[in-house]
């Protein structure tokens, strides 16, 4: 008996001693049954939760076993495998575990330790054991054949990626996280404004699914002030129901949302607008956009004219493909067209987001070169409609694990995509990258210290070769509309005309409780900006962006003059050849607005007054400023204005508003304004 029991000491001493398999059985815990009776539990309570696809409470329960033995390959197997499907970066310990203590613990354990390395960025060790398990594989057996082999080239693209490393800092904003998921960050072009999706608590249906212990998802919102984000808070109804509900999109204004509703058909798209401080019930988009098929991800573009949207309605390239509708000015979306072979391939394509520049699309991918998974990747519609080769972001961007949901900005300097990394508040966070640059010195701003010092992950991530940002020549317009006499926000419509062709590039409504407003304009353009509200008269300007124009942003603040005698109006669009009383086509909006105003208020009549600089004689400019004048009474009644309702007198230089002495000021005292004689 006493050379039995030295025999099981000598022998468990050395199975210790070399990291071997150590079952949970009684023989080996003589001295901790209790200890053993509740790891025993745990694994069958792990094994039941298993079987019923409760993953994570699997897993917390063999957490338990494996604390108690961690010598078992085949706990540490089970637990590793269902990281990979979980939280792929924490499987690592656990499989290599498993291999040392039982290399031959499972047929594919080669591939599972392949898999755990890739997902920890070591592509060398991954390449190795994709090998080894490559080697093993019967030539018969294709499809894994196939699976396998996907692998190695995305771990040989990884290894490439590493090498060359974007410059960026990726941030978690803890702000924004929470021990839940959070994902699909959507923001305003100007960056003031956050919705995002999150399975936290406090849900609106309140339930708690059983598979990965999260709530139903719900759209909650965070507003940017002096450079952080602010608590998020739940939408609530309607926006939010007792089901799943998802955001997917926001418009530039951050007026329209996008929302993914997976009740009808196999997922379909909705969208809210926000009515002064309220979000409207979710409309379902048209049948042109909704299909029997499922629509998962949305952007909007060229001032909500344009829409591209994920899908994986049939006649594609691949599962889910990237497609594209536009809208004329009826409302009316035209039928989709399927963006081409350039941008989707035979595996899916997910989470696009078109830039405010209205060229540059952003979007994840399985089938162009990835490290793993969905990564994010950037194209560029060119000048002959062609797409440029797709560029992938890289690391640490891009990580093994899918990357998804990416948005940048309309500067260029911050995106925001959702990711699952180490160190994370939740199985999936919200994470910002702030873009270097390519030729800049790694100096902070202002804003990036105050950012890295309330979050100090910043420094562990701060790269070396930069991410090539282009020059984004890009006008963000914001602008308040606001009662010029009270000062209250007015709810108005504006229209942006591209005075060049004639076209309309935006038209919406100012909000009703603040009176904002957004548009992004490309550069390179002559603008008309039109402002109208019921008992106001309209507000017109012309400006005009030059080609080299790099990002900006320009706020205005509006006021409307409620219609009433002797109220004066300057038609700021309106333009004429060099010193002669020709109009310009491109005045023919401004004058057609101020048709329409004189047909909606069929008792207003007005002066139409010119105005020139003091360049010039006196009776030349008189004469010039009297015949301009003229020149647009002649087309308002070419437009059906009675003639006793206009009026007309030049002015010459005698009324100047602004200095002579410099450009500008003579570029305002070039005129043509209007006057109310009766309302």
């Amino acid at each position: 008996m006493k050379r039995n029991i030295i025999l099981l000491i000598v022998t468990l001493s050395t199975r210790i001693l070399f990291g071997q398999d150590i079952p949970f059985d009684r023989k080996y815990f003589p001295n901790d049954r209790d200890g053993l009776r509740e790891a025993q539990r745990a694994l069958r309570d792990g094994d039941s939760y298993r079987d019923r696809g409760q993953i994570y409470s699997a897993i917390e329960s063999y957490l338990i076993a494996q604390r108690f033995n961690g010598k078992n390959a085949e706990l540490n197997y089970k637990i590793g495998s269902l990281y990979l499907q979980t939280e792929p970066y924490k499987a690592l310990e656990y499989i290599q575990t498993a291999h040392q203590l039982n290399p031959g613990i499972a047929p594919d354990i080669e591939y599972l330790l392949g898999l755990a390395y890739q997902y920890n960025h070591k592509f060398e060790e991954a390449l190795e054991n994709y090998e080894k398990y490559r080697r093993k594989l019967l030539f018969s057996d294709n499809e894994e054949m196939a699976r396998v082999s996907a692998r190695i080239k995305e771990c040989k693209t990884g290894s490439e990626l590493m090498k060359n490393p974007a410059r960026a800092f990726i941030t978690n904003i803890k702000e924004i996280n929470s021990p839940y998921m959070e994902h699909s960050p959507v923001i305003s072009a100007d960056e003031s404004v956050m919705l995002f999706t999150s399975t936290r608590e406090g849900s609106v249906g309140g339930k708690q699914n059983s598979y990965d212990l999260q709530f139903d998802e719900d759209i909650y919102i965070s507003y940017k002030i002096q450079g952080r984000w602010t608590r998020p808070v739940n939408l609530g109804e309607p926006i939010n129901t007792r089901s799943e509900d998802a955001t997917v999109g926001l418009s530039a204004d951050g007026q329209s949302l996008l929302i993914y509703n997976g009740q009808r058909n196999n997922g379909d798209l909705q969208i809210s607008r926000l009515e002064g401080d309220k979000w409207s019930w979710p409309e379902w988009l048209p049948g042109e956009i909704n299909s029997k098929f499922k629509e998962s991800s949305a952007s909007f573009a060229n001032n909500d004219r344009v829409l591209y949207f994920v899908s994986e309605r049939p006649n594609g390239i691949g599962g889910k493909d990237i497609w594209m509708s536009t809208r004329d000015l009826s409302g009316k979306w035209s039928k989709p067209v399927n963006l081409g072979p350039t941008i989707n391939t035979p595996d899916d394509e997910e989470s696009v987001f078109m830039h405010p520049d209205g060229r540059t699309l952003y979007f994840s991918s399985k089938g162009h070169n990835t490290m793993g998974g969905f990564d994010i990747f950037r194209s560029v519609l060119q000048d002959d409609g062609r797409w440029s080769t797709p560029e992938n972001l890289g690391y640490p961007i891009n990580t093994a694990d899918d990357d998804l949901a990416f948005v940048i900005s309309a500067s260029g300097r911050n995106g925001y995509l959702a990711s699952s990394r180490p160190g994370g508040l939740g199985r999936h966070d919200i994470y910002m990258v702030t873009f270097l640059g390519p030729e800049k010195p790694m100096v902070l701003s202002n804003e990036d210290k105050l950012l890295a010092s309330l979050q100090q992950t910043i420094a562990e991530n701060v790269m070396e070769k930069s991410v090539e940002l282009k020059t984004i020549r890009l006008t963000v317009f914001k602008g308040t509309i606001l009662d010029a006499i009270t000062n209250n926000p007015i709810e108005a419509e504006i229209e942006v005309v591209d005075n060049d062709k004639g076209e309309i590039v935006f038209s919406n409504r100012s909000n009703a409780k603040t009176g904002k407003f957004l548009v992004t304009l490309p550069s390179g353009k002559n603008y008309g900006l039109a402002v109208k509200a019921e008992g106001y008269l309209f507000h017109s300007e012309n400006f005009n962006i030059p080609p080299a124009t790099t990002y900006q942003e320009v706020e205005k603040e509006i006021r409307l003059n409620n219609i009433k005698k002797d109220v004066v109006i300057v038609l700021r669009n309106v333009f004429f050849d060099q010193g002669k009383a020709t109009l310009r086509v491109e005045s023919y909006p401004e004058l057609n607005r101020l048709a329409k105003v004189m047909k909606d208020v069929p008792t207003l009549k007005i002066e139409i007054s010119g105005h020139t600089d003091n360049r010039g004689g006196a009776a030349f400019n008189q004469k010039l400023s009297q015949d301009r004048a003229k020149a647009v009474v002649d087309y308002l009644i070419a437009q059906e204005i009675s003639p006793d309702r206009l009026t007309y007198m030049g002015y010459g230089f005698s009324k100047p508003v602004a200095d002579n002495k410099t450009e500008e000021g003579r570029q305002l005292n070039r005129r043509v304004e209007f006057k109310v004689l009766s309302e």
